[in-house]
C-alpha cells in the first residue's frame, strides 16, 4: 500500500513539472499580450493636453510666469546663450504631449528681465514657450496641480532706468515712515479696549492671505464648516487690527469668497515690496481626535505628517510634493529663512496663549518646517497660520462662534507685534 502511495506521488509530481501544451502556452502568453496591448493603446490614443493660457506678475527682484494647462505635463528646458551672463538671450520650454488653446497669446513684457513670451506649436504633440530674456541670472521651472500649471520663476537684476509698470496696488515708497500718533489716555477706549500706539518700525506693509476660496472649499468639517469661509473671516478681522493697533498697511490676497491661484498669491506679496506675509489656514486630519495649533515656515518637510499635511493646503499629491522637495532648496534662494522662524515662534506662542486663556485644553504642537507652494517665491518673512483643525469636532464648534474667530485674530496680531518689537 505504501509503495503505491509513493508511486502515485511520484507521478502526480511528475506531471506538475512537465510544460503546458503549446496552445495552451499561447493562450496564456495571448492574454498578457492582449492586456500590454490595451494599456499601450489606451495610454496614445488619450488626448494631449491643452495650454489654456500664459500669465505674469513683475515682481521687485524676478517675473514669473503661469503656464495654465487642463492636466499635467512633462518639460524640457533649453536656453540660447548663457543665461547668467546678464545678456539678452532665450530660455525656451517645450510642453511634451501638448496642444495650443485657441484663446493663448504671446505677451509683452518689458520689465527689464524679460521682453516677452512667445508661444507656438512647435511639433503636432509639443508646445514651445519662449521667454526673450533681458539681464537675466537664472530661472527656475516646477509644477502646480489641480489646476495644472507650470511656473517659470526668472531671476535677475533689473537695469535702474527702469521702471516697474503702474499696478492696480502701487507699492509703499521706500522711505515712507508711518507717522507717530499721539497716544490718548488709558482712560479713553474703543470697543471696550484701551487704544494702542502704532508700532514704529521697518515693517510698514504686510500681506494677509485667507486660504483656499471660490471652487477650493478647503478643509470641511464634519458638521460642514468650510475652512475658506472661517479663514477669510480671521483675515478681515486682522486686516482691522493690523491697521488700528500697528498702524500697518493691510493688502488682502482675497477679500470675497473668490479664488486665487497659489501662485499669485506670494507674487502679489512681492509685487506691492510686502514686509511680512502671513496665509491663515485651518487644519484638518484623518485621525478625527487631532487638534491645535500649529505655524509653518517654507522648508522641507521633516516628517511624513507634515508631507500630508503639504499635499493637502498645496493641492496635489504626496508624490509632487516629493518633487517640490527636490528643487526646494533651489527656489529658496531669496527666502529670508531664520526671520521666517522667527515670525513663526512669535505668533504661535502668542495664538496658543491667547486661545488657552479661554480654553484650557487648547494644544500647542509648535512651530515646523514644510513645501507649501503658498510660500515659495517670497522674497520676505511668510508663514502659514494652522488656526485650528476643522477636522476635530470641538474645534470646529468653537470656530462656529465670532467671538473665537476674533480671539484668533487677536493672538495672531500680539505675535505680529512681538515679532517687530523684537526687530527694533
Amino acid at each position: 500500500m505504501n509503495r503505491l502511495l509513493h508511486i502515485m506521488t511520484c507521478l502526480l509530481i511528475a506531471s506538475l513539472l512537465l510544460p503546458l501544451p503549446a496552445n495552451a502556452a499561447k493562450k496564456k502568453g495571448g492574454k498578457k499580450k492582449k492586456a500590454a496591448f490595451s494599456q499601450l493603446t489606451s495610454a496614445s490614443i488619450r488626448p494631449p493636453a491643452v495650454l489654456n493660457e500664459m500669465k505674469h506678475w513683475s515682481n521687485p527682484d524676478y517675473t514669473r510666469i503661469s503656464l495654465e494647462l487642463d492636466r499635467d505635463v512633462t518639460w524640457e528646458t533649453h536656453q540660447l546663450g548663457k543665461v547668467s551672463s546678464g545678456k539678452p538671450g532665450r530660455v525656451y520650454i517645450d510642453l511634451n504631449r501638448t496642444r495650443l488653446g485657441a484663446s493663448v497669446r504671446d505677451i509683452t513684457i518689458g520689465d527689464g528681465l524679460l521682453k516677452g513670451a512667445r508661444v507656438g506649436q512647435f511639433k503636432t504633440d509639443v508646445v514651445r514657450v519662449v521667454l526673450d530674456t533681458e539681464n537675466i541670472k537664472d530661472y527656475k521651472v516646477f509644477p502646480l496641480s489641480d489646476p495644472a500649471r507650470l511656473i517659470i520663476d526668472v531671476r535677475g537684476e533689473r537695469p535702474t532706468e527702469i521702471t516697474r509698470m503702474e499696478q492696480s496696488i502701487t507699492a509703499m515708497p521706500e522711505r515712507m515712515v508711518i507717522p507717530k500718533l499721539e497716544e490718548p489716555p488709558a482712560s479713553v477706549e474703543k470697543k471696550g479696549k484701551p487704544s494702542r500706539k502704532p508700532v514704529i518700525s521697518k515693517i510698514r506693509r504686510i500681506v494677509v492671505d485667507p486660504g483656499h476660496g471660490g471652487h477650493d472649499p478647503g478643509a470641511i468639517g464634519p458638521n460642514g464648516i468650510q475652512e475658506k469661509d472661517v479663514v477669510l473671516s480671521i483675515g478681515l478681522k486682522l486686516k482691522e487690527l493690523f491697521k488700528e493697533e500697528l498702524g500697518l498697511d493691510v493688502v488682502m490676497t482675497r477679500s470675497t469668497d473668490v479664488f486665487i491661484p497659489l501662485e499669485e498669491r506670494t507674487a502679489i506679496a512681492n509685487k506691492v515690496n510686502a514686509d511680512l506675509f502671513l496665509s491663515v489656514h485651518a487644519n484638518a486630519a484623518s485621525n478625527r481626535s487631532a487638534s491645535g495649533i500649529e505655524t509653518y515656515y517654507l522648508n522641507l518637510a521633516k516628517t511624513d505628517k507634515v508631507a500630508q499635511l503639504a499635499a493637502k493646503e498645496n493641492g496635489t499629491s504626496l508624490e509632487k510634493v516629493s518633487v517640490l522637495q527636490a528643487i526646494l532648496f533651489d527656489l529658496m534662494a531669496n527666502y529670508k529663512l531664520n526671520d521666517s522662524a522667527h515670525l513663526a515662534d512669535e505668533v504661535q506662542k502668542s495664538l496658543h496663549k491667547k486661545i488657552r486663556a479661554r480654553y484650557s485644553d487648547v494644544k500647542n504642537l509648535g512651530v515646523k518646517q514644510g513645501p507649501f507652494y503658498v510660500l515659495v517665491g517670497a522674497t520676505m518673512p511668510s508663514i502659514l497660520v494652522e488656526t485650528a483643525f476643522l477636522s476635530n469636532a470641538t474645534e470646529e464648534h468653537r470656530m462656529k462662534d465670532p467671538a473665537y474667530l476674533e480671539m484668533t485674530a487677536e493672538g495672531i496680531l500680539e505675535g505680529v507685534r512681538s515679532y517687530i518689537t523684537s526687530l527694533k
